[in-house]
């Protein structure tokens, strides 16, 4: 049965609500200040408070700062006039889960507790998880590898995660720049607070500083409440900022000086809010080269690269490719049911010969969709990519080279092409041409569309098509015509 203790100096308040809350089947204590309520808190454990401010003795307010400083773990909501409800707002900052305005309708405080009750439910859960991840390292993030490249990765992981020092993690996609941010995260000493992961360039520009930072109530259309942004909810924790490239100049700005004065000010606030987070951030872009044209501000970029990672893609890593498909045949086996027991010769030839133009990623997918189809104990050449068309594929994908971010799109379909021209010097296997124009038109479809957002309008212009045009291509491809910007 859950506890609950009100904190109120009005007797018939506190007499009120315990014969109500019982009634809703919770256990009932009271306390007439904070400071007795501090008293019965470290006796025995409670679920929820719901406290006056104003109170003899101990308030609400310094009640929350003795629950923080002695780390008692209970959700706190508190009771106040509407003429306080500035200071309900500082509570809030100081750890409540939620305020209420009297005089209150009982509804009202059934849905508040039964909500608060809830989160303090998942933050036990969460908190146990946490500690069993702790006492047993083989379930924490960490890489499947053999190689000589990723083992310098590790072992530079390991020397900087006791460190605060910002990180910033380059490599192309698929190479696993989260399980970094995850492994910084559980070996630097931050494995009991959050991880928190957010993609820069999957959120709207104008809703990505509310994201970051929070806003408060009537900031702007739809700010309906307080809400709090990343950087507060990873406090004490770790902040994963993937795809930084994709911040705008002005958010760069901003983020700048909460990296410097480690404080926040939520969008519509004028109140400073102290924040402990470690910044990892990622990027599959030349930012050196962002820098060099003005789209990336060279300050930020000093300042998240304090330490930098580079992660090798799985092609310049070729000897991490057979224990990386044993450890998905092992977690897909057991995610649906399987049991194969492992790979035929030709399969593994098959797999060692891709160009893995996605990585680490593309290789998962791989191993997924064998697991999914094949029919007999081990993972055969039927269900796996052509390497031939595999290595096309690869080709159109990386542009023709690892420099291919610094040329025009000309350039960079002349050095594909010069790469076909070589791979049908080295095979003489037939090419489906029709199927390949197929697949790269989609790919430049979907990548137009990631790049603006979703927004048709603006993917069709980088394309240089009608409207009309874009809309043909995506039905004709499966997606959807309708428009959606």
């Amino acid at each position: 049965m859950p506890r609950l203790l009100i904190v109120d100096d009005d007797l018939s308040l506190r007499e009120f609500l315990t014969i109500f809350l019982r009634k809703e089947g919770y256990e009932v204590e009271v306390a007439t200040n904070g400071q007795r309520a501090l008293e019965l808190l470290e006796e025995s454990p409670f679920d929820v408070v719901l406290t006056d401010l104003r109170m003899p003795r101990m308030g609400g307010l310094e009640l929350l700062d003795a629950v923080r400083e002695r780390r008692i773990q209970v959700q706190v909501i508190v009771m106040t006039a509407f003429s306080t409800t500035d200071t309900a707002l500082e509570a809030m900052r100081k750890g409540a889960y939620d305020y209420i305005v009297k005089p209150f309708q009982l509804a009202e405080v059934k849905v508040i507790v039964q909500k608060c009750l809830e989160k303090g439910t998942l933050i036990a859960e969460n908190q146990q998880l946490k500690r069993k991840l702790a006492s047993d390292p083989g379930k924490r993030a960490q890489f499947v590898f053999r190689s000589a490249a990723m083992d310098e990765v590790v072992r530079l992981i390991k020397r900087v995660a006791p460190t605060p020092s910002s990180v910033l993690v380059l490599g192309e996609s698929g190479t696993g720049k989260e399980l970094v941010a995850r492994m910084l995260h559980w070996d630097g000493g931050r494995a009991q607070k959050p991880f928190v992961a957010v993609n820069c360039g999957a959120i709207p520009e104008q809703l990505m500083e509310s994201e970051l930072f929070g806003h408060v109530k009537g900031s702007f259309t739809g700010a309906t409440k307080d809400k709090k942004g990343l950087f507060e909810a990873a406090h004490g924790g770790t902040l994963f900022l993937d795809e930084i490239g994709e911040l705008s100049l002005g958010l760069q700005v901003k983020l700048l000086r909460v990296l410097q004065e480690r404080v926040i000010t939520p969008v519509g606030g004028t109140q400073e809010i102290p924040i402990d987070v470690r910044v990892v951030a990622a990027t599959h872009q030349n930012l050196r080269e962002a820098v060099h044209k003005g789209t990336f501000r060279a300050d930020l970029y000093y300042r998240l690269n304090v330490i930098e990672v580079r992660m090798p893609p799985l092609r310049e890593r070729r000897d991490d490719i057979v224990p990386l498909c044993q450890h998905f045949l092992g977690v897909f086996n057991q995610r649906m049911g399987r049991e194969l027991k492992g790979f035929d010769p030709a399969a593994i030839a098959v797999l060692e010969d891709l160009p893995y133009a996605g990585n680490v990623r593309e290789l998962e997918n791989i191993i997924e969709r064998a697991v999914a189809l094949e029919t007999g104990d081990l993972i055969t050449p039927t269900y796996l990519p052509d390497p031939g068309s595999s290595e096309l594929m690869g080709q159109l994908r990386q542009g023709g080279g690892e420099d291919a971010s610094t040329q025009r799109p000309a350039e960079q379909l002349a050095r594909v092409l010069d790469g076909i021209d070589r791979w049908m010097d080295r095979s003489h296997a037939p090419i489906d041409i029709e199927d390949l124009l197929e697949r790269f038109e989609r790919g430049l479809l979907d990548s137009a569309l990631r790049h603006t957002g979703g927004n048709k309008t603006e993917a069709a212009r980088l394309l240089s098509l009608s409207f009309r045009s874009l809309r043909y291509k995506l039905a004709k491809h499966g997606g959807s015509d309708a428009e959606t910007d």
